[in-house]
């Protein structure tokens, strides 16, 4: 069973729960996003399984998920980022932001998202239970694709592109 980190506002640890939990009645904890660009600055989008518990088949960040308890959110990104794509990748995080978003079944994702740059011409090795397909694509295309059909894109991702894009193409200005 997987546990979550619970934070305060400040992000300071305040307790774990059960993931699943947390996410029914939408108490803040700390999660991740990685944004893997290619050599051509180019995002790796990932379709996310049929199977996840929420947002099955949606677009969204390369990888994202949540620290462990005792775990800090750089390796916990690393291990996630192997696990769920089979890929490894130096890692930075540019920002962190706090959102709150209603899913489907009631579910309610109220996070501090801690999101990541990196850089690769690799190939995914995709765990399907985690992602069913990958695209790259640039952040121009993702934003305008994000205004025609939002309803195929996860809610943090609509989120993260929409009110962060300035400071995503910063930070991956600074990392090419």
């Amino acid at each position: 069973m997987e546990h979550v980190i619970l934070v305060d506002p400040f992000d300071l640890e305040i307790g774990t729960m059960e993931k699943l939990e947390a996410h029914q009645k939408g108490l803040l904890h700390r999660a991740f996003s990685i944004l893997l660009f290619n050599s051509q600055g180019e995002l790796m989008l990932q379709r996310r399984s049929i199977n996840k518990y929420h947002s099955p088949g949606l677009w969204t960040n390369t990888c994202c998920s949540h620290p462990r308890p005792n775990e800090n959110t750089l390796s916990a990104a690393m291990r996630r980022l192997q696990e769920e794509m089979g890929l490894r990748s130096n890692l930075k995080e540019i920002f962190h932001f706090t959102y709150k978003a209603e899913l489907e079944d009631g579910l309610i994702e109220h996070e501090i998202d801690h999101v990541f740059i990196g850089i690769t011409d690799e190939t995914p090795h995709l765990n399907l239970n985690e992602a069913m397909g990958f695209k790259w694509q640039s952040l121009s295309g993702i934003l305008e694709d994000l205004q025609q059909q939002p309803e195929q894109y996860t809610a943090w991702f609509q989120i993260l592109i929409n009110e962060h894009y300035t400071t995503i193409q910063q930070a991956l200005t600074h990392e090419s």
